[in-house]
Parts: structure tokens; sequence; C-alpha cells
């Protein structure tokens, strides 16, 4: 069974545009990284958990993967707060039950949480990406819109039933 972490932000649910179209409302330059920050920080992430969309049925795909037993599953996300980390494992847990959730201070590289040796993660964000790989594993990178990219390029995690990595 292979180790696959699937990032939440970008690839499960649709915070990252519906933040980013919240910020540019309250008129917040996202290059002002102590604003973003406690943008982040003071957001009520339970109502914002609740309203955003997931992503192309992203649980439910979570739940076939999981049923398949080609992957021991986690999600792997950054949080910019505990109350962020609260907010996000409880939201999950309404959906995955026997899923292991990491929360990962946005300061800390998810490879410095977890081995990524030999390991897949499914991201959005070509840093976390590109540490992945630096660090011996496999990055899949995910987009709503298939995007030209040196990584593995998914816009559906179901596709990953089929992928066939070199590695695994």
């Amino acid at each position: 069974m292979k180790n696959l972490y699937i990032d939440f932000d970008g690839v499960i649910s649709d915070t990252i545009e519906v933040t980013y179209e919240m910020m540019k409302n309250q008129k917040i330059d996202r290059t002002d990284v102590p604003a973003v920050r406690e943008f982040y920080q003071n957001l009520d992430w339970v109502s914002l958990l609740e309203t955003t969309p997931l992503i192309n049925d992203s649980m439910e795909k979570i739940k076939k993967l999981h049923d398949s037993e080609k992957f021991d599953i986690a999600i792997l996300t950054h949080v910019n707060s505990q109350k962020e980390a609260v907010a996000k494992i409880k939201y999950i847990r309404k959906f995955l039950k026997k899923i292991t959730i990491i929360p990962v201070p946005k300061e800390v590289s998810k490879t410095e949480t977890v081995c990524a040796e030999d390991s897949i993660l499914v991201d959005d964000y070509k840093g976390n990406l590109a540490e992945w790989e630096k660090a011996g594993g496999i990055g899949v990178r995910f987009s709503k819109i298939k995007k030209e990219s040196k990584y593995i390029d998914i816009s559906d995690l179901e596709e990953l039933l089929a992928l066939s990595i070199d590695k695994c």
C-alpha cells in the first residue's frame, strides 16, 4: 500500500478561491504577508468550511480511494492557527471517519511533518510539490482544469486510481 497525502485547500475544498475573493472585497493585498496571515488567523473557519463548495465531489472520491486499498491516505493540510486546525478536523470528520488528518503549521514544510520518501502528495501548490520531490516523494499537481506541468497533473482525485506511477 502506498502512502498518499492529500492537501485540503484547493484540492478537496475550494477555500483558496473563496478566501482570495474575500481578501479582494476587503482590499487586502495578497502580497502583504502580515495582512494575509492576519486575515487567515481571524477568519471564521467553521462558517467558511460549511459554505465553501467541495471540488469534484472530493470526499466521495477519497472514500473510493480508501476502499480501493491501494493507498494509505492522510489529509495533510497547512493551517495558520489552532482554530483553523480544529475547524478543518471537525469538518473533515463529518465525511471521512477512517482517514488520518494532519494539520501542519504554515511555517513548517509538509516534508518536515511526514516522511515524503516514496510517498505521494496531491497538492495544488507547486512549491509544496517541489519540496516533496526534493525529499524523495512523488508530486501530483491538482488543478480544477488540467494544465501542463512538470508534475503528474490531475483534475479529479479519482484519477489516482488509474495512475501508473513508476515509484509505486
